[in-house]
């Protein structure tokens, strides 16, 4: 509703006011630092928790970054930050009068995280949804990003404050979606479409984490969690599947150590190829 712009969620399917955005989708986004440089956003989401979006997250920036690209992780998921451990980051976040400069890895790849700001990295955050919010859209306003091309933005799972935040806030360029093999998998796919629908962001793709573990002795794929519906899912929503990631004990423990830029392995290749190629069509 018009007159009362500051209360509008920009959800049309919840409203009954008849303003003049009704239909439009337009969502007026905040500008990032005016010393910024950001070319395009990539949020990684899911419909729930314990899906893997930051090993996903991480492993994109690793190929987008070996592909010679500017590249930036934004860790949205401010209660459960994960990012900075992937990479080994650690320091305080510094400010040059202007705005906050990010850490930037060994292999030149931009992080913000609210664990770059704790005194303790498993100091918890303990903070309401409307604080969470506004530091993550602090994260993009006021951090200052240098030459980026593909920023990914770590969202926490779910449809609640800081996803919506993302999507209004920032200038989202389109969506992967992370799931697993398990029964739940249509259901987090739909919930995922369905709000990057109402907020007019298009889906990439998704990307099927813990999609199998393969025999050391004679290769097979064997489904742990059973058997992949990730193809029967990506046709039934018309969503292309990137990519399937196994549970793979090298991966993880590359992770605990904090050298996931060292990661040798082609899982997330494709999807990678099909980020490029949306972004330059786009």
């Amino acid at each position: 509703m018009d007159e009362n712009r500051e209360e509008c969620t920009h959800d049309c399917s919840t409203c009954s006011a008849n303003c003049s955005s009704r239909g439009k989708g337009e969502i007026e986004k905040d500008a990032p630092h005016p010393l910024s440089s950001v070319r395009r956003v990539i949020g990684v989401v899911s419909g729930k928790g314990g899906v893997g979006k930051s090993i996903v997250t991480s492993m994109m920036a690793v190929l987008m970054r070996r592909r010679e690209h500017g590249v930036a992780v934004l860790d949205a998921d401010v209660t459960g930050p994960s990012i900075p451990r992937a990479f080994g980051a650690k320091g305080d976040i510094m400010s040059d009068g202007n705005g906050l400069i990010p850490l930037t890895t060994k292999t030149g790849i931009q992080l913000i995280s609210v664990n770059l700001l704790l005194e303790e990295e498993t100091s918890p955050v303990i903070w309401r949804g409307p604080v969470i919010a506004g530091t993550v859209k602090q994260f993009w306003t006021d951090v200052i990003w240098s030459d980026v091309d593909y920023m990914f933005v770590d969202m926490p799972p779910g449809t609640g404050d800081v996803p919506l935040t993302v999507f209004q806030s920032l200038p989202v360029d389109g969506i992967i979606i992370v799931t697993t093999p398990q029964e739940l998998v249509s259901m987090i796919v739909e919930k995922a479409i369905r709000m990057a629908e109402m907020m007019n962001v298009p889906v990439i793709g998704m990307i099927e984490n813990m999609a199998y573990v393969r025999c050391p002795d004679c290769g097979r794929e064997i489904p742990v969690f059973g058997e992949s519906r990730a193809e029967e899912v990506s046709v039934r929503h018309g969503v292309p599947l990137l990519g399937r990631v196994p549970l793979d004990p090298r991966l993880a423990s590359l992770c605990d150590k904090g050298i996931i830029e060292l990661m040798e392995n082609d899982f997330l290749d494709g999807a990678a190829d099909a980020v490029e190629a949306f972004c330059n069509k786009a």
